[in-house]
């Protein structure tokens, strides 16, 4: 299945993209939301499944309606750094010997086709295709005899936005240049595991005003999907709706000689993974905010 949710930010519905890739179902009268307690659910969904093969979803009106995130209420965001071997190697890296793990902070996720924002100061936004996974079971410190797949719901597409100076010269961690407002772009869809048999095998690309700039795919990730989880697991609990960011290939601006065009507004930035899907951002400057009083 591909679920989504549909309608103005903090105020949308649950849908699901129907088998011809076009029409859009209303979900609202069998589940409330496409959160965490849905994807723990096998019953709710077995719910939508047969709803949907049984032809009895009403069509939603898709003309102008805004996607927003697959997934409501987000717990966490586990992003992956350095999880590519072409993408090490073109910034200089080694390959890391364990998965080098950040956090995103879950109200940096926005739509897939929504406004991003160049915080104020920035000289250095970069872009980031991602697979993206969503937990649908509580894993915690799985052992090397669990299947960790088992416990992913499904996938999406992430768009990890960067800002490399304040990631990488401002002190500190990379939290700085990783969490500023509307750096996490989630979806179109949540696309069920039962769509993607194999999430080593998916491709991705990202353009900018029409430029390809990432061409990768997942089989080129250093740790794969699966390995990921597990590892997750053991530094921190994941419960359903949580996301992780898989890492991304070559081709970021940070790893092109200078001069480096980094994003500016005005850029137009768009995504896609196999089978799950395409994303578009127009990027905007960050405003400041109005002046107290």
């Amino acid at each position: 299945m591909k679920l989504l949710r549909v309608g103005v930010a903090g105020a949308e519905r649950p849908a699901l993209l129907d088998q011809d890739g076009t029409t859009l179902r209303d979900l609202t009268g069998l589940v409330a939301d496409i959160d965490g307690d849905l994807l723990a659910d096998a019953f709710a969904l077995d719910r939508i499944r047969a709803a949907a093969g049984a032809g009895v979803l009403p069509a939603l009106d898709a003309e102008g309606i805004r996607v927003g995130p697959p997934v409501a209420r987000i717990g966490k965001v586990v992003c992956i750094g350095l999880n590519y071997h072409d993408h090490a190697a073109e910034v200089g890296a080694e390959p890391p010997p364990e998965p080098v793990v950040f956090l995103k902070a879950a109200d940096t996720v926005v739509g897939p086709y929504d406004t991003v924002l160049v915080p104020r100061g920035s000289t250095k936004t970069d872009w980031e295709v991602e697979l993206a996974v969503v937990i649908g079971r509580t894993a915690r410190f799985l052992s090397d005899a669990e299947d960790p797949l088992s416990y992913v719901a499904g996938y999406t597409i992430g768009h990890d936005v960067s800002e490399r100076e304040f990631q990488l010269e401002r002190g500190g961690t990379w939290d700085k240049g990783k969490n500023c407002e509307t750096f996490n772009p989630l979806g179109p869809w949540l696309v069920t595991t039962d769509e993607v048999p194999d999430p080593q095998a998916l491709s991705l690309r990202l353009w900018v005003n029409g430029e390809l700039k990432q061409d990768g795919t997942t089989a080129g990730q250093i740790f794969p999907v699966r390995e990921l989880v597990r590892y997750v697991s053991r530094f921190m609990t994941l419960y359903p709706g949580d996301v992780i960011n898989t890492g991304t290939p070559a081709g970021v601006a940070l790893g092109r000689p200078e001069p480096r065009e980094f994003l500016r507004a005005g850029d137009v930035v768009e995504l896609e993974v196999e089978g799950l899907g395409r994303q578009r951002q127009v990027l905007e400057d960050a405003k400041a905010p109005p002046a107290a009083g």
